[in-house]
């Protein structure tokens, strides 16, 4: 094998790496201004004479063209076309229902999926696809979106290491290997692959609440809805899912009779199939039938022990219509010259004609609470009511009401262009599966397709898209590709492998496994399979020579394998993918990616060499 020299270029490159990775660790300025202002320092001292070797200036922004970038481009505009069509919303909806509402359940289904399905398709495309899922749970069961993405995105880079076509790296390994050495079939990695993800979901379950971070999603005071209407109204509520039992006095009774008698609000009902939100006063209760009952805690304990009915622990079956992003409490006040002025709550039927549940009437500095629904409503009279997200968002334009609560979630779902959406992406993921086009193609075939028949827009596809990631992977790929093409790579490599000198094959094969999570983080997974492939090979039949049990073909599966271990900081196009809506800083995933780089390195020597 050559000598490799340091050069001069070589030393320069390891300056930027190490300064790149000061500014990461330090974050004295975010993290895609840090990779933008290492691209420009690499291209201005590719002008000192002498370094002209660092990187070819017109190749400096190539980055931005590159394969995995248009990729990430594409299928963030393609998840949010999904998730204008409500698909995304079903996804979540029917997560929630198997998984249940707890930190702890959603995260095993969530990443179990995902890690299947980057097993079959690129990572960063399985995680682009479930962020809007994501999303969408962390706004319904109230849990902080950084608590959910980053295990998503960690099962999403393990997957790809379940089958020979999940990543890169394996995809290239079977034509690295020498002539007359045995390919890997397409299964031949899943014990490995599984064990992986297995570890990794039983990390975040055991150890999750440790080391992920709680970013603050709520904004502003930071005050809940909750917290606001107490301090304002002195609203206490709380919702309590309860079934109507057979035998129950309940049955029979009217909604408002039953308002009436225990001071509660019914906000939701479902029966037969039938779910309604806001039931019209006079509906009658029948047996079997699954309530949504808000109240003080003193009042729902009241109606509940009165009438012998067990609430359910959690949210089952209006887990989803009670979410924080399908429904709530809002204020409203009637308008000046509203046609409701001098008609009771009851007479204009304020939940079969606005699905309006009435909680408080604020009139002035005097609230009304007791037999409100029978109070001639007056001008200015402020409405505490529970409703549903779109049945607010129809009385915007009414001119009877003016809607005071505005932070709440406007979605105009496009559900006739379900279709077209599930079309194209089924397109896009054919093209990946059974075509030899470059990823890139594939997935901005299915995102224009969804642009030109009217899934999306132009301008959404432009706000989907998050412009930290894209500069963020676009300006670190020329470091990466002066860590190559000057040699520093294949430096760093043969050095630490000649230091080891006459080690046994576990400890050759442990060096092996951390020289490319280490290369893994500062360059493509792709470059470093194609450097340390064949280093790997050749080292490992030079301690067959000398007698030791070390496996060529092994050796070379480790570094394909070890390429997938990128955790500890967001160069991989998955951590940087999620870094943004996450809230995430480098520091967070230095805490919870330390671990699991450790924890991955482990279970994938002990099952390679117990597969192998």
């Amino acid at each position: 094998m050559e000598n490799l020299t340091l050069t001069t270029d070589m030393i320069v490159v390891l300056a930027l790496l190490a300064f790149t990775i000061f500014l990461f660790v330090s974050e004295v300025v975010r993290v895609d201004v840090a990779a933008v202002s290492v691209m420009v320092l690499l291209g201005l001292l590719s002008l000192v004479p002498g370094l002209g070797g660092l990187t070819d200036a017109d190749q400096l922004f190539a980055g931005f063209a590159s394969n995995a970038v248009i990729s990430i481009i594409a299928v963030m505009i393609i998840g949010a076309g999904l998730d204008k069509t409500g698909v995304m919303h079903r996804v979540a909806a029917f997560i929630m229902r198997v998984g249940g509402t707890t930190e702890r359940r959603i995260i095993p289904t969530v990443s179990g999926t995902v890690g299947v399905i980057s097993s079959f398709m690129q990572n960063v495309g399985a995680a682009a696809l479930f962020m809007p899922v994501m999303s969408r749970i962390s706004n319904r069961l109230g849990i902080p979106l950084s608590r959910l993405l980053m295990p998503m995105g960690f099962a999403a880079i393990v997957g790809g290491t379940i089958t020979l076509v999940g990543s890169s790296p394996l995809i290239l390994l079977n034509d690295l290997l020498p002539d007359g050495m045995e390919p890997f079939q397409l299964f031949d990695v899943t014990p490995i692959g599984l064990a992986l993800l297995a570890s990794a979901i039983v990390y975040f379950v055991l150890f999750g609440r440790f080391v992920l971070p709680s970013a603050d999603t709520k904004g502003g005071s930071g005050e809940s809805t909750a917290e606001y209407f107490q301090r304002v109204y002195g609203l206490n509520y709380q919702i309590r899912e309860a079934n109507v039992a057979s035998g129950c006095e309940l049955i029979g009774w009217t909604v408002a009779e039953i308002e009436q008698r225990f001071g509660i609000v019914i906000v939701g009902s479902h029966v037969k199939g039938d779910l309604r939100i806001g039931p019209w006063s006079g509906y009658e209760l029948e047996a079997g039938q699954d309530l949504a009952v808000l109240g003080s805690p003193e009042a729902l304990g009241r109606f509940l022990d009165a009438n012998g009915i067990r609430p359910r622990r959690e949210m089952k079956v209006f887990a989803d219509a009670m979410a924080p992003g399908k429904s709530g409490v809002a204020e409203v006040v009637i308008a000046p010259g509203s046609s409701l002025v001098g008609k009771t709550v009851t007479d204009v039927a304020m939940r079969r004609t606005y699905g309006l549940s009435v909680l408080r009437l604020q009139r002035g500095e005097e609230p009304i609470r007791e037999g409100l629904r029978d109070v001639p409503l007056r001008a200015t009279d402020t409405l505490v009511v529970h409703c549903d997200w779109e049945s607010l968002a129809r009385l915007e334009g009414n001119r009877d009401f003016v809607i005071v609560t505005s932070d709440y979630p406007r979605e105009r779902l496009r559900p006739s262009k379900v279709p077209y959406a599930l079309f194209f992406l089924a397109v896009a993921l054919g093209m990946i599966l059974f075509t030899d086009l470059p990823l890139s193609v594939a997935l901005l075939t299915g995102a224009l397709g969804m642009i030109l028949t009217g899934v999306i827009d132009m301008d959404d596809a432009y706000r989907a898209v998050s412009w930290k990631t894209v500069f963020l992977l676009a300006s670190l790929i020329p470091l990466g590709a002066a860590v190559e093409n000057t040699g520093t790579a294949a430096w760093i490599a043969q050095h630490t492998l000649d230091l080891l000198g006459q080690v046994s094959p576990w400890v050759l094969q442990a060096t092996i496994f951390a020289l490319a999570t280490f290369f893994t983080l500062v360059m493509s997974n792709v470059g470093a399979t194609v450097l340390l492939v064949p280093l790997s090979i050749n080292f490992a039949m030079a301690a067959q020579a000398a007698g030791m049990d070390a496996d060529p073909r092994v050796f070379a599966l480790t570094v394909a394998i070890a390429t997938s271990n990128s955790f500890l900081i967001p160069t991989h196009q998955v951590n940087a993918l999620i870094m943004g809506p996450g809230g995430y800083r480098v520091k967070d995933y230095l805490r919870a990616g330390s671990i699991m780089t450790v924890l991955f390195m482990v279970v994938a020597l002990v099952m390679l060499n117990i597969v192998f």
